[in-house]
């Protein structure tokens, strides 16, 4: 009998069903009850009650009442992910800053968020984890977490409000210098909104034909940085979306290395760097 597939399945709770929650959604959806479990210790399954919103229900040995709403994600592939791990770059207690490394989330999904970077933080922490940014999940990199709402409305308001610099390091195809120049700004709309991105490079090698570069962003939209390099005829080395000629085997040329702030509490100038040596400016 081959594996069951991605499915999602969502199952009111009636008069004369199990009270254990693993034992109702293995009646329901055909699974193992290891495999329920399973599922339920990496997100995937949710419960609402008296018309609240579901929140994700991780107890293995949880029981439910009628009335109550199950929900199970179920994803096979994103189960059997053993995610890599997240460092530990600043503890500021109400927010914190992880070096994030290519093949880990930012933030989980309904599917579950066992290989997301906010539920190893709070694993890690035994903090509440609210996001503030993100980063692709291909991306590594500096990635700012809150650990109240407080915390996360500040933050938020200092990225919305252009008061955090954010710098990049991309691989990327060809010799940019030659064609563009030293530096340069990339003003071009991404998803019909204005977004700017500028550049700066700092090696050429000839043998791989490929530019290291600086990048900058003064808006945050989505996939900004490899969009516009794109656009400019030099897709970031290793980008799975866009670009040809660029793809490999060892993931994409994209790192997120810098983020300098104030800290809306202390009022204190923040400088973060992504690795043990600073990157010249």
């Amino acid at each position: 009998m081959s594996a069951p597939s991605r499915f999602s399945r969502r199952h009111r709770v009636v008069a004369g069903d199990p009270p254990g929650a693993a034992d109702v959604l293995a009646r329901v959806t055909g699974l193992s009850k290891g495999v329920v479990k399973d599922a339920m210790r990496k997100g995937a399954v949710h419960v609402g009650r008296s018309g609240r919103s579901p929140n994700r229900l991780r107890r293995e040995t949880a029981t439910v009442r009628p009335g109550d709403v199950l929900e199970i994600h179920y994803d096979p592939e994103l189960l059997a992910l053993r995610p890599p791990e997240a460092r530990l770059v600043k503890d500021a207690v109400r927010w914190s800053a992880w070096g994030k490394p290519a093949g880990l989330l930012s933030q989980g999904t309904e599917f579950g968020d066992h290989a997301s970077l906010l539920r190893q933080v709070e694993k890690l922490l035994d903090r509440p984890v609210f996001p503030v940014h993100r980063l692709d999940r291909e991306v590594e990199g500096l990635v700012l977490v809150a650990h109240d709402a407080t915390a996360a409305a500040a933050l938020s308001a200092l990225l919305r409000e252009a008061k955090v610099v954010k710098r990049y390091r991309a691989e990327v195809i060809g010799n940019v210098e030659a064609r563009r120049g030293t530096s340069g700004t990339i003003d071009l709309p991404v998803d019909d909104k204005p977004a700017r991105s500028a550049f700066r490079v700092v090696s050429w090698d000839p043998l791989r034909d490929t530019t290291t570069l600086d990048v900058t962003i003064e808006t945050g939209r989505h996939h900004q940085i490899r969009r516009h390099l794109d656009a400019i005829g030099h897709p970031v080395l290793g980008d799975p979306r866009y670009g040809s000629g660029n793809k490999n085997r060892e993931g994409m040329r994209l790192t997120a290395v810098y983020l300098a702030f104030r800290d809306p509490f202390t009022g204190k100038d923040v400088e973060l760097w992504y690795g043990e040596e600073p990157v010249a400016p």
